[in-house]
């Protein structure tokens, strides 16, 4: 009967001392990949609790404002301007994967036979915006300002032999929407989400080589905490690289 009582107040101490760690994801891949990590970060100690969302702006004003320990769904670009314009000093603690940005169509087989004046739709946010609009450069659809950079709007185009229209929505919602254009730009999660798969569905789709990395983000009083640290480790374990590889088959492309 002792026994039976020094094992169970052994095990209660193990779940008082369990450090628990919030935090925000889009639900594919990241969210996958945290639930993949959850039983070996269990093992370490660190209570994972992943917190699904399907926008770009709730994960970071919530770590901001200290109800989340970090997020995992964005790139450095996407951080930068975030900070800068909501006035947050959130910081990257790991990359961990790229997610190759692709341009989908149910409507054509190839962009040659994107037909004059065209309807095309990209993110609405500043830098995703601006990465698809240098995709379509890249694929020889326009042509942009030199300067614009990572940030061009369609405001920098400057040909358009195709006379494309190109609108601005609402990162989520480009798969919905995908069968009422000509042509989508769409962030690999929110296409892996939608039952796309970039290698074989993108007409276009950027190089491993995209300077897009996604991070894991928290705020600064936040990065060296034991759990933030331990689940840096996990994202860049052999058992997260291998499980990426597996699953995404190439949509997502490890970093580390």
């Amino acid at each position: 009967m002792k026994k039976t009582l020094l094992a169970l107040a052994a095990l209660s101490v193990f779940a008082v001392q369990a450090e628990p760690l919030t935090v925000a994801a889009t639900p594919v891949p990241h969210a996958e990949i945290l639930e993949f990590l959850k039983p070996a970060l269990a093992e370490q100690g660190v209570e994972l609790d992943v917190k699904v969302f399907t926008d770009y702006v709730q994960p970071n004003v919530q770590v901001a404002e200290g109800r989340l320990d970090a997020n995992f769904f964005q790139h450095q670009p996407y951080l930068d301007e975030f900070n800068k314009t909501k006035g947050t000093t959130l910081i990257s603690v790991a990359g961990v994967h790229i997610e190759p940005f692709g341009a989908y169509s149910s409507k054509i087989k190839q962009l040659d036979d994107l037909k004059t004046g065209a309807s095309v739709v990209i993110p609405n946010d500043a830098t995703n915006g601006g990465r698809a609009l240098l995709l379509l450069q890249t694929a020889g659809v326009i042509k942009l300002k030199p300067e614009a950079g990572i940030t061009a709007t369609p405001r920098d185009i400057t040909e358009n032999p195709k006379k494309i229209k190109v609108r601005e929505l609402e990162a989520a919602t480009l798969p919905r929407v995908l069968n009422q254009v000509d042509l989508a730009l769409i962030n690999t999660n929110y296409a892996l989400e939608a039952g796309l798969n970039p290698n074989k569905d993108a007409l276009v789709i950027e190089g491993a080589d995209s300077p897009y990395v996604n991070i894991l983000v928290t705020r600064e009083d936040n990065k060296n905490a034991e759990a933030v640290q331990k689940l840096v480790k996990a994202l860049h374990s052999d058992a997260a690289k291998a499980f990426i590889n597996e699953k995404y088959k190439g949509a997502v492309v490890p970093t580390f």
